[in-house]
C-alpha cells in the first residue's frame, strides 16, 4: 500500500487529491509544518531537504509531485487521467502538467517566502511585487487556454491535479484578478470535485 507524508497546505495535496480521484487506498502520515515534523532525522532520511510530498510503495520511496504523480498513473490504473500517447490531448495535457512547476510555482514560492516564511522585518516588498507581476502573467495564458473548457484538456485529466492544484492556492492567495474569469471558473470546478474537497481538508 502507498503511504503518502503529507503537511497541509502544500503540493502533497496533487497527490493526495489524484489518489483520491483514482480510489487508490493509501496510509497516510501528517507532518506538521515545523522543524520538528519536516527537518526531523527521519524524515530527512526520506527528503534530504525534508520537504513534501514524499511516497513509500514497497521498497520504492521518492519525492517530487509531479515524479509521484506519473508514477502513480503510469503504476496503477489511471482511469482515464492520463491521455493516451497517440490522441490529440496529449501533448497539452504534457504542457500544461509541466507548465505548473516551470512558470506558475516560482513566483508562487517567491510569493508565499515574502509573506509567510519570513519574518516582517526581513521581507521585501519590491521582491513580492515583482514575483505577483510575474504570477499574473503565467497565468494569463492558463486563463485564455480555459476559454469554453471545464479543465484543462477538456475532460478532467492529472494535469488538473498540477496546474489546477497551483491555480486554487494562487486564488487563496488573492493573486487571481478578477478579470481572470475562467480561471476562476475553473478553481469553482475543482472546489466542487469530492476528491479534491476530502483531499485538501487532510490534516486541517
Amino acid at each position: 500500500m502507498i503511504k503518502l507524508y503529507l503537511t497541509p497546505n502544500t503540493r502533497a495535496g496533487r497527490v493526495a487529491w489524484l489518489l483520491e480521484e483514482l480510489n487508490i487506498e493509501y496510509d497516510l502520515e501528517i507532518l506538521p509544518f515545523t522543524k520538528e515534523g519536516l527537518k526531523s532525522p527521519e524524515h530527512r532520511a526520506r527528503h534530504s531537504l525534508g520537504r513534501v510530498p514524499v511516497i513509500e510503495d514497497g521498497d520504492v520511496s521518492i519525492f517530487e509531485s509531479g515524479a509521484i504523480i506519473q508514477y502513480i498513473l503510469d503504476k496503477y490504473d489511471d482511469k482515464g487521467l492520463k491521455p493516451a500517447i497517440d490522441s490529440n490531448e496529449y501533448p497539452y495535457y504534457l504542457q500544461w502538467f509541466h507548465y505548473c512547476e516551470g512558470m506558475v510555482m516560482p513566483p508562487m514560492n517567491q510569493i508565499v517566502v515574502q509573506t509567510i516564511l519570513l519574518p516582517e522585518d526581513r521581507r521585501d516588498e519590491k521582491v513580492l511585487n515583482q514575483a505577483m507581476n510575474l504570477l499574473s502573467k503565467s497565468l494569463k495564458p492558463v486563463n485564455e487556454y480555459l476559454e469554453g473548457k471545464d479543465y484543462l484538456i477538456g475532460d478532467f485529466s492529472a494535469a488538473d491535479c498540477m496546474l489546477g492544484h497551483s491555480c486554487y492556492m494562487a486564488n487563496r492567495f488573492g493573486t487571481v484578478s478578477d478579470d481572470m474569469v475562467n480561471i476562476k471558473r475553473y478553481v469553482e470546478n475543482i472546489e466542487s470535485r469530492v476528491a479534491f474537497k476530502k483531499a485538501i481538508q487532510l490534516g486541517q
